[in-house]
């Protein structure tokens, strides 16, 4: 399976205990199972594994919401244009934010490991970059949120919104 390059920018306080090189890959690749639209190798999304001062700036200047959130997504290309990518030159997708402290206390209040949090924000990120939008209906949600938990059990990690892998 042919997946996006997922390229990396990783602030020192979320660590090298894991492999956020492998995570990052093996998110998009599973992703790319589920949305074949971005199943190209010629796709780049920036991810960037911030601090939650920088993400705090961000959602402030671009939400106009004064506080972190556990992920920000950048789009740089429409949803329909997905079906026009082809191989031959690069796509930049978007780019993908994670604040480091918000991630680290969702994960601690809800009982899993760092990195199955970041994969399911990962996931999220790349959603939202495809055009899936879970705050314009909860038609919208439930289907985002289901593509999701499939992409997550390809990945051995347990359905965040409830169910069990």
């Amino acid at each position: 399976m042919t997946a996006p390059t997922l390229e990396l920018d990783i602030d020192p306080v979320w660590g090298d205990t894991i492999d956020w090189e492998d995570l990052a890959a093996s998110t998009a690749e599973a992703t790319a199972v589920e949305v074949p639209q971005i199943a190209h190798a010629s796709i780049l999304v920036s991810v960037v594994l911030a601090d939650d001062d920088e993400v705090h700036a961000l959602n402030r200047q671009w939400r106009a919401k004064d506080k972190p959130t556990n992920v920000l997504s950048f789009p740089m290309i429409a949803p329909e244009e997905l079906d026009d990518i082809d191989d031959r030159s690069p796509t930049m997708l978007g780019d993908i934010v994670l604040a480091h402290g918000v991630c680290m206390r969702e994960a601690s209040e809800k009982s899993v490991a760092l990195a199955n949090h970041a994969t399911h924000l990962l996931v999220h990120g790349l959603l939202h970059l495809c055009g899936y939008d879970h705050e314009t209906g909860e038609t919208e949600a439930e289907a985002m949120e289901a593509l999701e938990t499939r992409i997550l059990k390809r990945l051995g990690i347990s359905d965040p919104y409830g169910e069990t892998a």
